[in-house]
């Protein structure tokens, strides 16, 4: 098997492995490691995507580029080499694989993810956000909260931190919160005043 066969082989296989499998991720482009599934319930920001702009060179080392510069590179490899040989038909073969790359799987591969939809965000993704009190706290230090999820309020009952519940902690509806504990079961979450 040549270097061109075995390199169209492999990023068929792999890029066809990728998108039945979902393992797929934007792995470069505007979009690289944000959005689908980086951006988790309160903030939490995917590394690769730190400060702005994505590094090129992480781009590189995903494997839906390599697969599809493999594939490009195999394709115009066993396309040409009845025209060019040596260096210049793998120089040429590499130029047509980046090329394909870029701009033929690249723009595909992000049309397809803008419709996957955001992971539904979970009670237990709540630890440590902000909930507001809807009643005011009794005096088991317990009340009725709010905590945003998914851009919907969600009403729960919210139990004062124990600290908090032996100094009888005043709690009036309104009041700002954080959210310690959650007992996602139950439909309970243990809160601290903020």
């Amino acid at each position: 098997m040549d270097i061109y066969l075995t390199a169209l082989a492999l990023g068929g296989v792999g890029l066809v492995g990728m998108a039945v499998g979902g393992l797929g991720r934007h792995g470069s482009g505007p979009h690289a490691g944000s959005g689908h599934t980086a951006a988790g319930h309160g903030g939490h920001v995917h590394a690769a995507h730190s400060q702005g702009q994505p590094n090129p060179l992480v781009a590189l080392m995903s494997p839906r580029v390599l697969f599809s510069v493999c594939l490009g590179v195999g394709t115009a490899g066993l396309v040409l080499r009845d025209f060019l040989g040596g260096p210049l038909l793998f120089a040429a073969s590499l130029a047509v694989g980046i090329l394909f790359e870029r701009f033929v799987v690249s723009p595909m591969w992000n049309l397809a993810f803008r419709f996957a939809s955001n992971p539904a965000a979970t009670l237990e993704g709540s630890l440590m956000d902000e909930a507001t009190a809807v009643t005011a706290f009794d005096r088991n230090g317990q009340g009725l909260i709010a905590v945003e999820l998914d851009g919907q309020m969600v009403q729960l009952l919210g139990t004062l931190q124990t600290g908090d519940r032996e100094m009888k902690v005043k709690v009036p509806a309104g009041s700002r919160l954080r959210i310690q504990e959650v007992d996602a079961a139950r439909n309970r979450c243990t809160v601290s005043l903020i």
